[in-house]
């Protein structure tokens, strides 16, 4: 033990205790009439004094940060308004004047902080960076870079799409880092929970992509899966800093200390390795091209739907990852009206639906068949809907595969033609009573009005008689 505190805490009284490891120690719950109990025992054993440890009640929120060797303090006219522990610092980043210090949660407590944000004033001695140097003071204490040692792998320049843009990852023991332009990341291994490793429609690209709990975060926005892009063509060799005996003792011989090949391939085997997690690909499933991906929408961006083996993976904006256990029943509609599409409606468990449309109608049958085969409930309330869509789906293919080119066309003239067949049937029903020259002119033909042998009256009554008046 190097020193022992006893401070006011918020509903009781608590001992914060230092040790030269260096680690710290705080214990609550204690009464005020137990100080002097304490202060003996610490005398007697320990031979050190327990001190008193004020805080600052200003309620001003700027001061001077100090950095021991284990917390922060913020500091109030020489007075500690609070400390942070730095162990629990999961992140650290930085943008112009600010940093924002991310924290590990607490699983077990109601409620907890998760982030911190630091105004820090530009420093009027240009050497020093003052935003640089308190990230560094932060990140040399934090949790997350405790006995880390040297990156096992490096990987320069690699494509993100989710958070976008290009990053520099480093790969430890415990954790990933990814060092980019504006933000950087540290991925705790124990936060990845699942692996995949899928191919792009075009053949030429591999998506790799973890799922994060909890996710990364960048400012407001969230990250719960983090997605990069290769190029299958591109190679590298790497060197791991590890030894080969470290290597085959630590990781069961799956590393070896030089490797080669293809990017992907390399950085999905190392990270198999540290994380100790399977790598979830596509199974036997096939599309109408004979790729695993099917191309869609989604929120009204465009990307690819992988029917895997145990579940459902989109990519990538935004990224959905579906288990078959979390799907009450799976539902086949049609796309806007259009037999040439269809849509997809996956409704969980937890009353949650998502919708993946705009699928080419060749994939119909397909994805139908592998719903069935998955023991997935197919939705009843438009069983009849979707049986009749199918049905049209095939029998629109085989007309425009009997008419040629001018199907469209063809349909089109057959409904003009049977609204012109209505119009025929509705004017041989109609009769006009009211209407009846002949009846009116006593069965004569109708008077010009310039005929020689017109008569006057004649003509005035002929048009009270149309206009539905009685002659005298």
């Amino acid at each position: 033990v190097e020193s022992v505190f006893w401070q006011r805490l918020a509903g009781a009284y608590g001992l914060r205790i230092q040790t030269k490891n260096p680690s710290l120690y705080r214990f609550g719950g204690f009464q005020n009439d137990e100080r002097g109990k304490l202060r003996e025992f610490f005398k007697e054993f320990y031979n050190l004094d327990m001190k008193t440890k004020e805080f600052s009640l200003t309620g001003r929120n700027w001061g001077t940060v100090n950095f021991d060797p284990v917390v922060l303090s913020f500091d109030i006219d020489k007075v500690p308004a609070f400390e942070i522990p730095l162990a629990y610092v999961s992140n650290c980043s930085t943008s112009k004047n600010e940093v924002t210090l991310e924290f590990q949660p607490n699983d077990d407590a109601p409620s907890c902080m998760m982030e911190m944000r630091f105004y820090v004033p530009t420093d009027p001695n240009p050497d020093v960076d003052a935003v640089e140097a308190f990230k560094a003071n932060v990140m040399s204490r934090a949790g997350i870079t405790q006995a880390t040692g040297d990156a096992i792998a490096n990987f320069n320049g690699v494509q993100c799409l989710t958070p976008r843009g290009r990053y520099d990852i480093k790969i430890f023991t415990t954790f990933i880092q990814l060092h980019g332009k504006t933000f950087d990341y540290k991925i705790p291994v124990s936060t990845i929970l699942r692996i995949f490793l899928l191919p792009h429609k075009d053949g030429r690209r591999m998506h790799f992509v973890l799922s994060l709990d909890p996710p990364i975060k960048q400012g407001q926005t969230r990250y719960h899966f983090l997605i990069l892009m290769f190029n299958k063509e591109d190679e590298e060799d790497i060197t791991l800093s590890m030894s080969a005996g470290d290597l085959k003792e630590k990781y069961d011989g799956k590393l070896e200390k030089e490797m080669s090949g293809p990017v992907f391939e390399t950085l999905s085997r190392i990270v198999k390795a540290v994380v100790q997690r399977k790598i979830t690909t596509p199974g036997n499933y096939k599309s109408m091209n004979g790729t695993p991906a099917i191309t869609c929408t989604y929120k009204s961006s465009y990307g690819l739907l992988y029917p895997l083996e145990k579940g459902f993976m989109y990519v990538h904006k935004p990224p959905v990852h579906i288990r078959f256990e979390e799907i009450s029943s799976v539902n086949f509609a049609r796309s806007g009206g259009s037999t040439r599409s269809f849509d997809i409606e996956v409704h969980l468990r937890n009353r949650i639906t998502h919708v993946f449309s705009s699928i080419e109608k060749d994939e119909y049958d397909r994805l139908h068949e592998f719903a069935k085969s998955k023991k997935l409930k197919i939705g009843n309330k438009q069983r009849g809907a979707e049986e009749t869509f199918a049905n049209e789906v095939m029998c629109d293919s085989d007309q425009e595969a009997d008419s040629g080119p001018d199907a469209c066309l063809h349909r089109v003239g057959s409904k003009a033609k049977k609204r012109e067949d209505d119009d025929d049937d509705d004017d041989e029903d109609e009769s006009d009573d009211d209407f009846n020259p002949d009846k009116a002119s006593g069965g004569s033909d109708v008077g010009e009005e310039f005929d020689s042998d017109h008569d006057s009256s004649s003509s005035s009554n002929s048009g009270e008689s149309i206009r539905g008046g009685k002659a005298p």
